[in-house]
């Protein structure tokens, strides 16, 4: 009975779908996190009867035909790239993007990664890093007697010195932009890598057309809804049970026919 084999198929697509949904509640606190959300799509389908064929030889034309479906697959998980809101931190190496736009760093083995989450630090030599050490490029460097830093929407970085009155320029932030963000890949630790399905970096200045502005002190929030998360949850939930008494179903009437024939 293919109901089973239908029924089984829609319960992987909403454990899933759960799955998906339980990462989000998860990271629902994590800066510059991005939610997502399975996409699904249906199976082959089994023609019992084929339509815009004859009926019979040169007769009327079948009008429609009688096509099963098999069941569903996972299509995709679609990170959703919408602004999270804004967090005031009162920290001068915290850094939001406004708009479209990724702060690049560099990772472990030098290569281009890509991140949303401005809450950077310094490492002993002063360079500008995220929390898990990772350079921000282009570098920027702190002098020691840096007594305040002061980043504009443009990305220029600049210190006050502790014997000086005119700012000291220490380097212009860029951010890349991609034409289609859901094709980056997520690693993890709030880092996405380049892919063909992404295409190349863009590279911009901050506040020119088409890219993100830079707000200091200030980090980018989760952009998960919990209403809407709690919403998916339900629904998911219903359709799994749905499915499971598909199957309970079939299973009885496989059942009925088994007794039937002894």
């Amino acid at each position: 009975m293919k109901a089973l084999a239908i029924a089984a198929t829609g319960m992987n697509a909403q454990q899933l779908n759960l799955e998906v949904i339980a990462n989000n509640i998860a990271n629902i606190n994590t800066t510059g996190f991005k939610r997502a959300r399975a996409e699904f799509s249906d199976l082959l389908y089994q023609a019992e009867r084929l339509q815009g064929v004859p009926n019979r030889a040169n007769q009327a034309i079948v009008p429609e035909g009688a096509n099963v479906g098999l069941g569903v697959k996972t299509a995709a998980v679609r990170n959703v790239h919408l602004q999270g809101s804004l967090t005031s931190t009162g920290n001068e190496l915290d850094m939001a993007l406004v708009g479209k736009g990724w702060f690049q760093v560099e990772g472990a083995e030098g290569e281009p990664l890509y991140t949303r989450a401005g809450a950077f630090n310094t490492n002993a030599t002063g360079q500008l890093v995220t929390v898990d050490g990772y350079s921000v490029t282009p570098a920027i460097v702190v002098p020691q007697d840096a007594v305040e830093i002061i980043v504009n929407k443009s990305g220029q970085v600049f210190a006050r010195l502790d014997d000086q009155v005119e700012l000291q320029e220490l380097g212009q932030l860029t951010l890349a932009n991609f034409a289609n963000e859901a094709g980056l890949a997520p690693l993890g630790d709030n880092l996405f890598r380049e892919t063909d399905a992404s295409g190349p970096a863009n590279v911009g200045v901050p506040g020119d057309p088409g890219f993100a502005t830079v707000q200091q002190s200030y980090l980018e929030d989760s952009n998960v809804d919990p209403v809407k998360e709690i919403t998916e949850l339900i629904s998911a939930q219903r359709a799994y049970e749905m499915n499971s008494k598909v199957i309970r179903a079939a299973d009885e009437m496989a059942a009925t026919v088994t007794q039937a024939m002894r």
